[in-house]
């Protein structure tokens, strides 16, 4: 049993040291790990990627506790929600769409039991005053019935776009992640021998299959050629386009920062033809 952090507080405030003291003291013992508290500030779907590539490598009875919360203090619902990868703990903005893709919700409740809150609820910090007692409390055996009625309408996520178009893919910038490498809503993608094999994510019922040889990604107007395997297949400086190591393609340069070097955003075409 762990519990996991994953926020957007960065590590310049007191936030997350606050929330593991919370949790200390309602659940003495119980390991933290912490997944980041880079997400950008109020970027619900990045967090939802990350929480979707992290997730399955935990113990199955881990509590996994998400705050990304921009709209704290609002009428916006605080949820637990069981699956196979273990107990999910937060608003309920979205931020779990992507995992519950992957692993069904079993059950999912309103967390609105005061006996599972902290004596007093501040309107800007949720993460400290409901999230993390309730992770705690269920980190300690508390079942999720004890937290609240039943919620058969949790907030979903659009689901990222991925289109099967004539001779190949098009998707769009997922997440730039600190080294600067675009990641794309193309994939997941698994090596065939000379063939690249699109399988499912995100829920999404595509299949494709593509020529390694005569695929061609193109990221905006920008020709990148073909996927590569690693990045030392270009020179130094150069930008390429990889599958990373959730399957996703990525765009890249050798040594560089991609998103600056090519001026990529969040939201940006990126097409995989061939």
């Amino acid at each position: 049993m762990v519990i996991s952090l994953t926020t957007d507080f960065g590590d310049g405030d007191g936030y997350v040291g606050t929330m593991k003291g919370v949790m200390a003291r309602i659940a003495p013992g119980v390991p933290f790990v912490d997944i980041t508290h880079a997400i950008e500030p109020q970027a619900v779907a990045e967090a939802a990627y990350v929480l979707w590539t992290s997730l399955p490598y935990f113990p199955p009875d881990s509590v996994h506790l998400a705050v990304v919360d921009p709209g704290v203090g609002t009428a916006r619902r605080a949820i637990a929600s069981l699956t196979e990868w273990g107990v999910l703990v937060g608003p309920d903005n979205g931020v779990f769409t992507y995992v519950w893709a992957a692993a069904t919700p079993r059950l999912t409740v309103a967390l609105e039991n005061p006996a599972f809150r902290l004596s007093e609820v501040s309107a800007t910090f949720h993460g400290r005053d409901v999230f993390a007692p309730a992770a705690a409390h269920i980190a300690a055996g508390v079942p999720l019935e004890a937290f609240g009625p039943a919620v058969a309408d949790p907030v979903r996520l659009p689901v990222p776009r991925l289109d099967v178009v004539a001779g190949g893919l098009r998707g769009a910038v997922l997440a730039i992640d600190r080294f600067g490498n675009a990641i794309t809503s193309i994939g997941r993608l698994i090596w065939a021998g000379p063939r690249l094999r699109l399988a499912p994510a995100f829920g999404q019922a595509l299949s494709a299959t593509l020529d390694v040889d005569a695929a061609t990604v193109m990221a905006g107007t920008r020709v990148l050629g073909p996927v590569r395997r690693t990045y030392d297949e270009v020179r130094a400086g150069q930008a390429l386009a990889i599958i990373g190591s959730a399957g996703m393609l990525e765009i890249a340069v050798n040594r560089g920062h991609a998103a600056q070097e090519l001026g990529l955003g969040i939201g940006d075409t990126v097409s995989l033809v061939g």
